[in-house]
């Protein structure tokens, strides 16, 4: 076949395009568009245009594509094979090393006491290996230093001539007895050493001493071998002392052994440095078995601080005792154990902080922060026998933690206070654990029935209150009483303020109020307001303040005092900061008045009811009046009567807080009426002036006030003279316009007569007979049906 050549196959497919080129394209597809299309035949035909070199290039390019794609494919295919066998290969290496992995963990658990004693035993062979290296340096020093010793001989001979004689008849006759048992005490020492058989190489050192000093008086031995054994006695003086230092410090150092080193170490004249490495082996041990504990304990707060405490100060307890019976008590040893014992005792508290007291001190856990401050003051205070007082380093620094706790444990009960008053329903009861007894037995013991009702939130405030001073009088040595007070009045001052915003219409610290306070709608939940407060400052609060007190410790859990006996046990600034509770109490009780007092004076769409023209209008009328108090009066009595019953009610053994509330309350309306200028604007001056009637019934509305006062024991001396000045001043009002108001004035028997008399039909106990008429319009039906009304609501 001839060689195909350059361009021949490019052109012969070019002639057969151009023949067909001259073909329109309609009349190319029509053999295809024929039923009877032969597609073998339609290459043959078209084959046959084409010569030998065309189809050979043909079926050569043809066949080279096919072999090329059939590679190709096949290496793609063995690629993804290839890379398919790799990644399940690698996925069986991972589940081999896991499966290697447990296997491994399985085995160290199933050995773990094995592996320990063979870690054990290997720390041993390894001292013994050791051991056998300085064996065998001490004996290839010794070698060579004899040689060296033999060399320096034979040279310093040849250049002395005095002793050549002496020289050659030492080589030539035997060595001398004290020679001879050189040479015996140098390889015995060396011996004793590598052994460390510590008392015998101190005795054998002593006899080396002792020699030498036979040996420069009596001149049995050689310069040489005397300079010899000198050396010796040094060199191995220092090598047991550097024994014996290793030996102290290392961990596995314990007890016996511990104790003779450092006293070998004195012995040897280095007591400085053995009392140091005694007091820095068990710093060392007490770091390693903090590290075992830290990592070993699940325990947290008070139960690791127990064992982490008994840890540190028994390892300073057991230096102490190794101290003293190695050292005595040398004011150098003593000094440098008090300043050791004092650093790791501060070490060990900050470490305590870290770990534990600074996050729960910041989150107000006080309870934990003092326990733990206890358990660590309650060790310390065990080494005080033996002349350590640890106890200032502690207190010094878990002071700020204790502080810090003890201002967030009191903002926690000023915010759980807060969240409780705002869902209070302001109704008194016992605490939840009286009042599940109550459920159990159902009996009423006289201690149940002295147990403090109080509403919700203020059970929790005593209670939180309670534990706090139960928490910092755990502490007395922290002398932190004045700040616990403080804290106190401060949460209670809190609390006033959020009883303050309970009460209806009050304006008080509206702005710094965060949340929102129930208030207290109907007068009973108003008294019990009072309540709270009064009860607190006056009972509770100076009760648990007996905790702080060192005198009262002993009896304050088991019994309660009374009153009088805890009056007697409060300190001077217990009193003190008792008379401030009470006037935080003042303060909510002065709120409480004025606010009952505006309801009375004005009305809801702030018009005055208690005005002159009530009374200068009498004048004017032609008809006679009926005498009875006026209606805001009869209105002001009934107000004190229902607040008497629910005071009476709440304040249980407590009369005289009763009573100041019912005084006050009386106090602000008539303080008021003395100091309202409208008032006596239009008293004295009009449109028309007080005139005869009208000063008589003011005057019997002051008689019926001085008297339901007087009869309920809430008429204070004050009350009195405010209410004469009064009616003077209405009477002198009478007198300027020249009328005599003697003359028209009943006796003073009329006025207590008529106010007695509205007393008891207030009160529902007057009975003048079926024949009495009643006028629906007067007064005292009107009032009437207004205490029915109170009385069903």
């Amino acid at each position: 076949m001839e060689p195909l050549a350059r361009g021949s196959f490019s052109s012969s497919i070019g002639d057969s395009a151009e023949l067909e080129g001259n073909l329109t394209l309609s009349d190319r597809l029509k053999a295809f568009k024929n039923s009877h299309f032969d597609p073998d035949a339609y290459i043959t035909s078209k084959c046959n245009h084409m010569n030998e070199k065309v189809s050979l290039c043909i079926f050569i390019y043809i066949y080279t594509h096919t072999v090329y794609d059939l590679h190709t494919c096949l290496m793609t295919t063995l690629t993804e094979i290839a890379f398919h066998e790799i990644r399940l290969l690698c996925s069986q290496l991972v589940e081999l090393k896991k499966a290697s992995a447990e296997e491994m963990r399985k085995s160290v658990y199933a050995n773990y006491s094995a592996f320990i004693r063979t870690s054990k035993e290997i720390s041993v062979l390894e001292g013994q290996l050791l051991s056998l290296r300085n064996l065998l340096s001490s004996q290839t020093t010794l070698v060579h230093r004899l040689a060296e010793g033999v060399r320096n001989d034979y040279f310093s001979a040849n250049d002395d001539d005095s002793v050549n004689e002496d020289i050659s008849t030492f080589e030539n006759e035997e060595l001398s007895v004290s020679e001879s048992w050189l040479s015996d005490f140098l390889d015995n020492l060396e011996v004793l050493l590598a052994e460390k058989r510590v008392d015998e190489v101190l005795a054998a050192l002593d006899q080396g001493t002792s020699m030498l000093e036979e040996a420069n008086g009596n001149h049995t031995l050689t310069p040489t071998a005397l300079f010899s054994l000198q050396n010796a006695i040094s060199e191995q003086r220092q090598k047991l002392v550097d024994q014996l230092a290793d030996t102290t410090s290392q961990l596995s150092t314990r007890g016996a052994e511990l104790r003779s080193s450092a006293s070998a170490l004195k012995v040897l004249g280095d007591g400085t440095r053995a009392h140091t490495l005694l007091l820095s082996s068990h710093h060392q041990k007490l770091q390693k078995n903090i590290q075992s504990l830290r990592s070993s304990s699940t325990a947290s707060g008070a139960a690791f601080t127990a064992a982490l405490s008994q840890l540190v100060f028994s390892t300073i307890a057991q230096g102490a005792r190794d101290s003293l019976a190695v050292f005595g008590e040398e004011p150098a040893y003593s000094s440098e154990l008090v300043t050791w014992a004092v650093k790791e005792t501060e070490g060990f508290a900050l470490f305590l902080k870290r770990l534990i007291l600074a996050s729960t001190a910041s989150a107000g856990g006080l309870r934990v922060v003092t326990d733990c401050v206890q358990i660590c003051l309650g060790h310390s205070s065990l080494l005080e026998a033996s002349g350590l007082s640890l106890s200032p380093a502690l207190l010094r620094l878990f002071r700020p933690c204790v502080e810090e706790a003890l201002c967030a444990y009191i903002k926690r009960i000023e915010q759980s206070s807060a969240a409780l008053a705002a869902a209070e329903d302001w109704l008194l009861s016992y605490p939840p654990s009286t009042e599940s007894s109550l459920s159990s037995t159902g009996l009423l013991s006289h201690s149940i029935a002295s147990q403090p009702k109080l509403s919700i939130s203020a059970h929790r405030f005593n209670s939180m209150v309670l534990d706090l001073l139960e928490d910092v009088g755990s502490l007395e040595s922290m002398q932190l009483d004045g700040l616990a007070l403080e804290g106190v009045l401060e949460v209670f001052n809190s609390y006033v303020d959020l009883l303050i915003n309970a009460l209806p219409g009050s304006t008080e610290n509206e702005e710094n109020i965060q949340n929102i306070i129930r208030i207290a709608e109907t007068e009973t939940q108003q008294v019990a307001l009072l309540a709270n407060a009064s009860l607190l400052a006056e009972e509770l609060l100076p009760r648990a303040a007996l905790k702080l007190s060192p005198s009262t410790q002993s009896n304050r859990v088991d019994m309660t005092p009374r009153r009088a006996s805890e009056r007697q046990n409060l300190l001077p600034e217990h009193r003190e900061w008792k008379r401030k509770l009470q006037r935080l109490v003042d303060r909510l009780r002065d709120s409480f008045c004025r606010q009952h007092a505006l309801d009375l004076i004005f009305t809801e769409d702030g018009d005055i009811r208690l005005n002159g023209q009530i009374y200068t209008i009498m004048d004017d009328s032609t008809e006679e009046p009926e005498w009875f108090p006026s209606p805001i009066f009869q209105e002001f009595f009934c107000k004190l009567t229902r607040t008497a019953i629910i005071v009476t009610d709440m304040f249980v053994g407590r009369e005289r807080s009763a009573t100041i509330l019912l005084m006050r309350m009386t106090e602000t309306v008539i303080l008021w009426l003395s100091e309202d200028q409208s008032f006596w604007v239009e008293i004295e001056e009009g449109p028309k002036p007080l005139g005869p009637l009208g000063l008589q019934q003011f005057y019997l509305d002051m008689e019926f006030v001085m008297l339901f006062s007087s009869e309920g024991r809430y008429l204070s001396r004050n009350l009195q003279q405010v209410i004469k000045n009064i009616i003077e001043r209405a009477i002198d009002v009478v007198a300027a316009t020249g009328i005599d108001p003697y003359s028209v004035l009943p006796e003073d028997d009329w006025f207590a007569e008529v106010a007695q008399i509205a007393i008891k039909m207030l009160i529902g106990k007057a009975n003048f007979g079926n024949n009495v008429e009643r006028d629906d319009t007067s007064p005292t039906a009107s009032i009437s049906t207004s205490i029915v009304s109170h009385g069903s609501n």
